[in-house]
């Protein structure tokens, strides 16, 4: 793991519902994408804090909003993982009703990562998660994880695969490789949050 670029940031809080946010005020930027697509592991390796967000290899370990705190104005938020979760449906449901609600009303946020594994992206779900945050005006992130699961040929197609794809449906958003593993795209991960977190 790197030196740690937001060395000061700390698990601030967990919520499940919207009250139970943190006070609306300052800058945020919010991870979600696929159960098991890489998210908080993109999230410690952003941050070069390792353990900050935590992993696992089950999916729909993250159930409730993440909040991380960077400084007293800047935050970073790990969103439940949408998809194949091995979670009660009406628990689904909640998060999915919580999560709408979130990028609907929340002042603060200045963007949203969606994190897709490179060997399947834009899946039924993650189209919908786009159409609702381009709906919103919402910034949007695309990080293609486990990039060192391909070649580099191979993840280079697939990125160009996909943001045609992303062209057809007519969704302007910005789009990258990433492998918390190898480092790959790190830096202009990191540069864009911190962009958006400064806006």
């Amino acid at each position: 793991m790197s030196t740690p670029v937001f060395p000061l940031t700390i698990f601030l809080k967990s919520a499940a519902k919207l009250d139970h946010l943190p006070a609306d005020q300052g800058a945020e930027v919010a991870f979600i994408g696929r159960s098991n697509s890489g998210k908080s592991t993109a999230i410690n390796s952003i941050t070069g804090k390792k353990g900050l967000a935590k992993t696992s290899k089950t999916p729909g370990r993250t159930q409730l909003l993440n909040f991380f705190q960077i400084n007293e104005h800047l935050r970073l938020v790990d969103l439940p993982g949408y998809g194949f979760a091995n979670v009660p449906t009406d628990k689904k449901t909640d998060w999915e009703k919580t999560i709408a609600a979130y990028l609907k009303i929340r002042k603060s946020l200045k963007g949203l990562v969606i994190t897709m594994d490179i060997r399947h992206p834009l899946k039924d779900r993650d189209q919908a998660m786009l159409t609702w945050a381009s709906h919103y005006q919402i910034p949007i992130y695309i990080l293609l994880t486990k990039a060192d699961k391909l070649t580099r040929n191979q993840a280079a197609n697939a990125l160009k695969l996909t943001t045609q794809q992303l062209a057809t449906l007519n969704k302007s958003c910005e789009i990258q490789i990433f492998s918390a593993a190898k480092s790959i795209g790190l830096a202009s991960a990191r540069r864009t949050i911190l962009n958006w977190l400064h806006s």
